[in-house]
């Protein structure tokens, strides 16, 4: 891949991803051998004596100046197609020599995948090595940023807080969202998202695939439940929007999910493919409102269900492939022009009809601008890239996604400095007796 420099002085993430949760323990099979315009929002700083400023206090400067346009225009088809991806590098620190990165990525460390494929983020996962203590996700994701000195990575994570917690036990132990609503109090709802992105940013994480916007209409839903804020979208939409509010408090990227809506199943998409028959009427009344409340507060970024709606689009396709639902409804009908990113790809619900490299093409041509976790790295970039030269998907419609990525990096300052986090700033920050403070106050006033 042909390296453009951006910037000559630049140093510079299921239950997968951010999804309905993963459930791994331990690595999966290894797979086979691959190879500004500045957003109108302005970054927020925190509050006094939190991580809001702490994550970028030394980073070298990188090319605000020329803008999202000119960063854009300099980059190569190459390029721009990596930041359409956001894997799971496997390691606890950014030279971490790993079988699984050689096997997947065809680069022994987190770092060295990096610099080969030049993604436009990564997530983090206890399962793949990458959050042991503090001081070494501090490390590992001042390390992975330096290995991106063009571009700054979003480093992302599952935070969702309760039962879907990637950073337990590092991070303060706020209730999950169903305890949160559960109060009633939407003020609690965005005070617990300033809590954990303010946690997330001292730690280098700069997106987090939070809040839950689903609404649990069945009471025997295996994988949303408790995840989600609760079971009636005139109370759950102000909570997803204060919590959107919390995390840009932070300074952190929020992301609501999963649209159109997962709260109507009985199977679990990590396994199988849900299918939900809401009439368009019953989407409009159940499950869009939290997404459009999220829309309405400037959410980041919008994750996609692994569920088919057939009464929303016939063709059997689950909504992360299908265009009716990612550009018909999402972007067209409720507005949203952010980043839409999938669940992640490795999840049976998704894989059930198409190859890896189909769906990444499918995914792209529905809507979608952020890969997450794709099982077979090479397979969909090539499958991206070959799709790109044949004309299936225009430069305009690549130049559209990376645009929005860009957008979002500018947003949350990544643009303007390559975030650096302190290992000291973030201990004294991460479970402090004020966060704690919160947390305890939301478990007294739930019902």
């Amino acid at each position: 891949m042909r390296v453009t420099a951006i910037a000559a002085t630049a140093a510079t993430a299921a239950m997968a991803a951010g999804c309905a949760g993963s459930v791994r323990t331990a690595p999966p099979a290894t797979g086979a051998a691959g190879p500004g315009e500045s957003s109108a929002r302005a970054t927020p700083a925190g509050p006094a004596g939190t991580a809001g400023a702490a994550a970028t206090p030394k980073g070298s400067a990188t090319p605000a100046a020329r803008g999202v346009e000119a960063v854009l225009g300099s980059m190569s088809v190459e390029e721009k197609i990596g930041q359409l991806f956001m894997p799971v590098l496997y390691g606890p620190a950014a030279d971490t020599v790993s079988g699984e990165n050689q096997a997947r990525f065809g680069a022994s460390t987190p770092a060295k995948v990096v610099a080969r494929h030049r993604p436009g983020g990564v997530i983090l996962f206890p399962w793949a090595g990458n959050i042991k203590s503090v001081r070494q996700v501090v490390a590992l994701t001042n390390g992975l940023q330096k290995a991106s000195p063009e571009i700054p990575l979003l480093i992302a994570a599952d935070q969702e807080n309760g039962k879907v917690s990637r950073l337990a036990p590092l991070v303060t132990d706020m209730p999950g969202a169903s305890v949160i609503g559960s109060t009633g109090d939407a003020s609690l709802a965005r005070r617990a998202a300033e809590v954990t992105g303010t946690e997330l940013r001292a730690l280098g994480i700069n997106l987090d695939f939070a809040p839950v916007a689903d609404v649990n209409l069945n009471p025997r839903n295996p994988v949303i439940g408790p995840r989600a804020y609760g079971s009636d979208p005139r109370k759950v939409a102000p909570m997803v929007a204060a919590a959107v509010r919390g995390f840009h408090d932070a300074g952190i990227a929020a992301t609501a999910k999963h649209f159109p809506g997962h709260g109507d199943t009985n199977v679990d998409s990590h396994t199988g493919l849900p299918v939900i028959k809401h009439s368009r009427a019953q989407w409009g009344r159940l499950d869009a409102p939290p997404f459009a409340a999220a829309i309405g507060k400037d959410v980041d970024a919008i994750m996609t269900a692994h569920v088919v709606m057939p009464r929303l689009d016939p063709s059997g396709d689950p909504a992360t492939l299908s265009r009716p639902i990612l550009t018909g409804l999402l972007r067209e009908k409720l507005g949203f022009d952010g980043v839409v990113s999938t669940d992640a790809l490795d999840m049976e619900g998704v894989r059930k009809r198409y190859g890896d490299g189909q769906v990444a093409v499918r995914a792209i041509l529905a809507g979608v601008d952020l890969l997450l976790m794709p099982p077979d790295y090479d397979e969909a970039h090539r499958a991206v890239l070959a799709a790109v030269r044949s004309g299936k998907i225009s430069e305009a419609r690549l130049d559209q996604s990376v645009r929005r990525l860009l957008k979002l990096k500018a947003a949350r300052g990544l643009l303007v400095r390559a975030p650096v986090a302190d290992p000291a700033r973030a201990e004294r920050i991460l479970r402090s007796a004020e966060h704690v403070k919160v947390a305890r106050l939301i478990t007294a006033k739930a019902r």
